[in-house]
């Protein structure tokens, strides 16, 4: 996707307290990540997508950040027949359905 906008530029990793700081490093290249879930709210896709992305994040020690469509007309008007969807650095990952190896195997591999 040429040409993302800012809001999908990768911002220093902010500490997680509410993420367990024995949260074990599968990979080296797992703190470089940032993943995004773009949802709405009262959408069961979006919540089943969180559970995954909470789970995979909180597993690898990765940061993630969720932003709300309804709340943001540029992603909604970019997104809004494809949520939930998850980018990965800014790139879109996945859309509707978030499959947990899959992603788990964005983020310990070098994603490209």
């Amino acid at each position: 996707m040429a040409g993302m906008s800012p809001l999908f530029h990768r911002k220093p990793a902010q500490p997680q307290p509410s993420q367990p700081s024995q949260a074990p490093q599968s990979s080296e290249h797992s703190e470089n990540h940032l993943v995004t879930l773009i949802r709405k709210p009262g959408c069961h896709l979006c919540d089943d997508a969180q559970l995954v992305v909470e789970k995979v994040c909180a597993e690898l020690g990765v940061p993630w950040e969720g932003k709300d469509i309804t709340e943001d007309r540029r992603l909604h008007d970019q997104y809004w027949e494809q949520i939930p969807v998850v980018l990965v650095d800014g790139r879109q990952h996945t859309f509707w359905r978030v499959n947990e190896e899959r992603l788990r195997k964005a983020l310990t591999d070098q994603y490209k």
